[in-house]
Parts: structure tokens; sequence; C-alpha cells
């Protein structure tokens, strides 16, 4: 598993530095990274020497998103192949990337079938209680129900945004109206702004990875 390394204080601490250079009135803040030899990622906001490189990170509504900056957790081939023939059966009847569902239950619950949220989303793909009645889910916790259930929503908010994945997935974390409220944009709340980038990285990583 990759490990990380602050050099400038905690996490919140690099984040707070940035976040002050932006509400000084600058567009962008700079955040330095470097993995060593030991695959240790190292994070500052000082201006180091050596194999460090600047991290250019764009404010959203004033704030930092966290997934600018964090490294996402990696997944072994052993956490995205547990559920494979499930996903990929799912993705086939839906038309939708197996690599984007395995995107989205990597952030949703890091493949935890029994994962809750404190706001009661539950399953592999954090199904909430009105989502599920919508869509027929009698038992989140059913790998196969809670499978059909998020990639059922998933294939309407694209359709519903017209294939703009960007707004899919913002839709899929705040709710369909949160994005219709804020005329088709991605909404300002800090956890659909880290979400979003969050999705689209793995995405990214899978698409080269899962087949």
């Amino acid at each position: 598993m990759r490990r990380i390394r602050l050099l400038a204080g905690n996490l919140f601490g690099v984040l707070a530095a940035a976040a002050l250079a932006l509400c000084a009135g600058a567009a962008q803040a700079a955040v330095y990274k470097y993995v060593d030899e030991n695959g240790i990622t190292n994070f500052t906001n000082v201006k180091p020497g050596g194999h460090y490189k600047l991290q250019e990170i764009t404010a959203h509504n004033g704030f930092v998103p966290v997934a600018a900056v964090y490294a996402p957790r990696v997944f072994g081939e052993e956490d995205r192949t547990r559920y494979k023939p499930e996903i990929d059966a799912v993705a086939r009847i839906y038309k939708l990337d197996p690599a984007l569902l395995h995107a989205v239950i990597s952030v949703e619950s890091g493949y935890d079938r029994f994962a809750r949220s404190n706001k009661g989303a539950a399953g592999l793909m954090q199904l909430t209680q009105d989502t599920a009645l919508r869509y027929g889910v009698t038992n989140r916790f059913d790998v196969a129900q809670n499978l059909i259930g998020g990639a059922r929503y998933l294939h309407d908010l694209l359709a519903m945004f017209r294939n703009n994945l960007n707004l899919a997935l913002a839709a899929y974390n705040a709710g369909e109206n949160a994005v219709l409220k804020y005329g088709n944009h991605i909404p300002p709340y800090r956890e659909t702004v880290d979400y979003v980038p969050r999705v689209l990285s793995y995405y990214k990583q899978y698409r080269r990875t899962v087949s």
C-alpha cells in the first residue's frame, strides 16, 4: 500500500496553507510532491529542492478539495477481482464501462459490501434508502442487488445529463436535484467537489488495468 509523508505538518496544514494563498487572491496554490525510492509520497507547501514536482491546486468555491493533493488509496488486484464477474455482468446490461463501476465502488465503499455511511447509505455502491426503493432493491447489502441498483442509477444519470460524466458523478453523490438546482453544474458542496475528481482519478487508473 502506498504510504504518504507530509513535510509541512499534517494534511490539513498543507491544505490550509494552500487555501490561505488562494484566499489572498491567487487563482491557484502550490503544493509540491515527490515519490521517493521507498514508494513514500511526500507533500509540502514550502518550495523544496531535489525531485519535488509542483502540483497546481485550483480552488473550488473558496476551498481546496482534499483529493487534489491526497494520493488515492491503491486497491490490489484481489479487491478488484472479488466481485469482477458481477460487476462485468451489470456493466454489460446497463452499457457502462466496468472500469467506471470499479471507480465508483472504490470511492463509495472500498469494496466493502457491508459498508455503511453516517448518512445511511449502504453496500458496495452506497445506495440510500430512497435510491434503493426507486430501483427495487430490497437488500442493500446483497452484492447483486446493490450493483444493479447503483448501475441503473448511474446509467439514468448519464442519460439525464447527456453523458456528461462530471455531472452524472456529482448527481450520484449529491442527487440529481442538486445538480439541476445549480444550473447543471457541480454543486458547491465540499464532499461533492472532492468526490468527482476522486472517482475520475480511479477511473483513469482502471481504464488501463481493468479488462
